[in-house]
């Protein structure tokens, strides 16, 4: 973490996520890097440690386990529901994806099995489980204003 007494910084990283046969899973080439207020929850921990040291220019190579990712797979987010919760949908298949709102929160699940009038959904992040394997460079380090500490995130 920084120092208490100082602003948390934003950085701009350009980055490459592979996995772990080496294959391209995401990246910010031929579009915009990354840009994120230091200590945000919107990015993993693990990016953030490894970049919390670094300068402008700095090439890094990053293994991230899931615990500073997108944690562990987690079966108590793996649910059967009834197919009638996906009234309208006329060709429910495998792979669609649906926002669903429980509480106060809003929820990303995935279809991953259809038995009948049983749907299986999966709420866990699609990287869950996951080791990732960064290439990052960082493009672009500054103090965070007032009002991207109070938002959590890089205003332009």
């Amino acid at each position: 973490m920084q120092e208490p007494d100082t602003k948390p910084d934003v950085f701009t990283v350009h980055y490459v996520l592979k996995n772990k046969a080496g294959e391209l899973v995401d990246t910010s080439e031929g579009s915009e890097p990354l840009h994120f207020v230091y200590g945000s929850p919107e990015i993993i921990k693990g990016i953030q440690e490894a970049v919390k040291d670094r300068n402008v220019g700095d090439c890094l190579e990053v293994t991230i386990p899931p615990s500073m990712a997108y944690g562990e797979h987690r079966e108590d987010l793996m649910r059967k529901v009834p197919r009638s919760l996906f009234e309208g949908v006329e060709n429910l298949q495998v792979g669609m994806k649906f926002q669903t709102n429980t509480g106060d929160e809003a929820q990303v699940v995935q279809v991953v099995g259809i038995d009948g009038n049983l749907v299986k959904v999966d709420a866990n992040h699609p990287l869950a489980g996951f080791t990732l394997y960064f290439d990052l460079e960082i493009v672009g380090r500054r103090e965070a204003t007032e009002d991207e500490i109070a938002q959590g995130r890089p205003l332009f």
